[in-house]
């Protein structure tokens, strides 16, 4: 039961993470490109993401500790999909201002519950639990290389990149599918 759990997991962490990474290295793109925002606009929006992004981790930390990790997972994803949905409105910097504070406050968050989520799902009596990391290190690589490859392919067939940020929201969707299904085993009494 363990390991399917975590097959979930890493399945899950594949598509929330293709979508989070992906909105990390091309949201200064969308900003650049089609909204036209000048150089030190998005210079503001990137240290914006990052000092958000403290009290965002602790802020998902306690919400870990209160509900559980994988219960403040679906939260995490579900505030996600509704930031894909404001980003897919935005037109103006104030409001692209607006779509970093969230971003930032989530981002973090869900980078740091994920990994303790994933230690915790772990077998307890595995005495080399880095063979389990290395598979989520896989994971972590290759969502951020195919996420950043679609988003690049949908803007090269479509030329709007308000469609990619379409799909990504559809990405967070289905990784809630196997947040889901490890909510509903018995190992969530563990975490």
């Amino acid at each position: 039961k363990t390991i399917t759990s975590l097959k979930s997991f890493l399945a899950s962490f594949f598509l929330f993470n293709m979508g989070a990474q992906t909105v990390m290295y091309l949201g200064a793109l969308f900003g650049s490109e089609e909204l036209h925002l000048p150089t030190d606009a998005l210079i503001i929006t990137i240290l914006l993401i990052q000092l958000v992004a403290i009290p965002g981790a602790y802020f998902c930390a306690l919400l870990s500790q209160r509900i559980g990790n994988i219960k403040a997972l679906i939260a995490i994803v579900l505030v996600w999909i509704v930031i894909c949905a404001f980003a897919y409105t935005v037109n103006d910097q104030f409001n692209f201002y607006l779509l970093a504070t969230g971003i930032g406050f989530v981002m973090g968050g869900i980078q740091s519950n994920s990994r303790a989520t994933f230690a915790k799902m772990c077998p307890p009596n595995e005495k080399e639990t880095s063979s389990y990391f290395s598979f989520y290190d896989a994971c972590d690589r290759l969502s951020t290389v195919i996420g950043t490859f679609l988003f690049g392919l949908v803007i090269q067939f479509t030329g709007n990149m308000r469609i990619g940020i379409l799909i990504l929201g559809f990405v967070f969707m289905a990784s809630l599918y196997f947040l889901y299904k490890i909510r509903n085993t018995k190992v969530l009494a563990a975490i």
